[in-house]
């Protein structure tokens, strides 16, 4: 099969390293709210004035750095608020310096595509794996000075990165850049800054195991009870001895509360954040804790009892159970959702169609879903699909990312594995192979269902085409079984054909007439040389 690239394996994803739930602190007093706001806004400041200072050690930093910036913060908060403050702003510099990376890479990619185009004639048409020249005069003068304007930005990046230099915006670059279009966000100038302040405050602590009920700062009892320690300066608004200020709201976390109620009583670590959703005027409270690392299942048991493949599409997912040898069972299953509106609606609607996917598997009684291992970073530059922009807002609004993070989450949550294979063909082999034979007046198939099958056949380790057989000696089968999907070993192997009609094999038709037995189909002959043929059935019956 010349000219198609290097399939990468399967594998079982790793599972969740860490939890975390949320709850609304309701009924809080306008004291309270005082105290809140002046606790985030004072280490907020902390928070910022850290950041500062770690930007401009660049690669200077170092462990007697990091202790100074510390000892620094002590003075003015505590020793826990320092070190979760310092370990913040390391974790989003960190961040920072992973995404400028990511943004080279992207430019490198698009200055390559110019370069390409820009070195081909005008209107020399391109093949599927690589774009051909411009269109016209007019345009490939355009791209030539797009061509400049990223070379120039390119060397800026890397000059940035090769200094230590990185560039970061407390509260978000989003939300900064929406204060120079109030009109179009439908916000005024005191919403905006409402949410500007909430979003650059700092109210968060990392929790300790050993100490009492997992945190120090922010403590949470069994109870439900919230108290937090007030920074030095700040220690004139407590209400509690040792500095503290407890809060009349009370949390009870409907999910996971057992799980975090067992931790908390045996004072292992849980981390807390407080926030303030500026749009509904809620203040909620978020406890994380890590998970033991747990061994992912062996490949061979995810596909013990056979597999469900998903395609991923932009408005739904299509799958289709499969038994452990590759044999499609049953219809296929769409799970639709809808990617449009708020960030939120989004990810409630990503979430459902999870939920139902997930829910049909255990009732499958599957022990693994297979999916796509996607990632269009590559694929949404305006260089390779330039005047196709509704495929490119197609391909962007995926959500790859968030997609695998919440399925893994999920499944593991009911025993499920999930098992990542590599995309290429999956959708053009599925239809080839799949689309057609399997319709039939009651079932349709789309080529995302056909895809499915293609997914879940590579997945447990099988080819996607539905047979590979060697040329036969003639019609008949004196060449063995044309199919390798049963091992010489499963029981029902020999089993026979699902006859067509209702009439015995080789019996009449209902109208009285002798039929001739139905042929075996054309078989292909690009198998590989080192098959071993074995005498087994089209479908395990088994």
């Amino acid at each position: 099969m010349g000219g198609v690239r290097e399939l990468a394996a399967s594998f079982v994803v790793p599972g969740p390293a860490g939890v975390a739930i949320r709850d609304r602190l309701g009924h809080l007093t306008p004291q309270d709210e005082k105290v809140l706001r002046a606790v985030g806004e004072h280490q907020g400041a902390l928070a910022s004035r850290d950041l500062k200072a770690r930007c401009a050690d660049g690669h200077d930093h170092s462990a007697q750095t990091w202790a100074a910036r510390k000892r620094d913060l002590t003075g003015v908060s505590s020793s826990r608020i320092a070190g979760a403050i310092t370990k913040a702003t390391h974790d989003q510099w960190a961040l920072a310096r992973c995404c400028q990376a990511a943004h080279i890479q992207n430019l490198e990619a698009g200055i390559k595509t110019l370069r390409h185009r820009l070195s081909l004639p005008v209107g020399e048409r391109g093949t599927k794996r690589a774009a051909g020249g411009y269109r016209s005069k007019n345009e490939w003068f355009r791209k030539s000075r797009r061509l400049a304007m990223l070379e120039d930005r390119h060397a800026a990046a890397v000059s940035d990165r090769q200094a230590g230099r990185v560039r970061v915006v407390r509260g978000g670059k989003r939300l900064l850049n929406t204060r120079h279009h109030l009109t179009q966000a439908e916000l005024t100038e005191e919403q905006w800054r409402e949410r500007w302040e909430a979003g650059r405050w700092f109210l968060a602590a990392d929790g300790e195991s050993g100490k009492r009920f997992g945190n120090e700062t922010i403590r949470v009892t069994p109870d439900g009870e919230v108290s937090i320690k007030l920074p030095a300066p700040l220690a004139y608004l407590a209400n509690a001895r040792h500095g503290r200020y407890t809060l009349t709201a009370t949390v009870a976390f409907a999910h996971r509360g057992a799980e975090w109620a067992d931790r908390i009583t045996a004072n292992r670590a849980v981390a807390y954040r407080i926030h303030l959703d500026t749009g509904r005027g809620r203040w909620y409270l978020t406890a994380s804790w890590q998970r033991p690392v747990v061994k992912t299942v062996p490949l061979a048991t995810a596909r013990a009892q056979g597999m469900i493949g998903v395609d991923t599409n932009a408005d739904h997912f299509a799958a289709y159970r499969l038994d452990r040898h590759g044999n499609p069972v049953g219809d296929p299953h769409r799970f639709p959702y809808d990617l449009s509106g708020s960030a939120g609606h989004r990810d409630a609607q990503l979430r459902h169609a999870l939920t139902r996917l997930i829910n049909w598997a255990v009732r499958a009684g599957v022990a693994a879903i297979g999916i796509e291992d996607l990632d269009f970073t590559a694929e949404k530059t305006r260089e390779k699909h330039g005047r196709q922009k509704r495929f490119r807002q197609l391909i962007s609004g995926i959500p790859t990312g968030k997609l695998k993070a919440r399925l893994v989450s999920m499944a593991a949550e009911q025993g499920l594995a999930v098992v990542a294979v590599d995309p290429a063909y999956t959708s053009m082999w599925g239809a080839q192979h799949w689309q057609k034979p399997l319709v039939t007046p009651r079932r349709k198939m789309s080529r995302h269902d056909a895809a499915g099958i293609a997914i879940g056949r590579r997945a447990l380790g099988h080819p996607v085409r539905r047979r590979t057989a060697p040329p036969p000696h003639d019609r008949s089968d004196r060449a063995g079984h044309r199919t390798v999907q049963a091992g010489p070993g499963d029981p029902g192997r020999e089993g026979t054909r699902p006859p067509t009609t209702d009439r015995p094999p080789g019996g009449p038709s209902p109208n009285g007439k002798r039929k001739r037995e139905t042929s075996a189909s054309t078989t292909v002959r690009d198998a590989p040389r080192t098959q071993q043929w074995v005498q087994d059935s089209l479908t395990h019956t088994g």
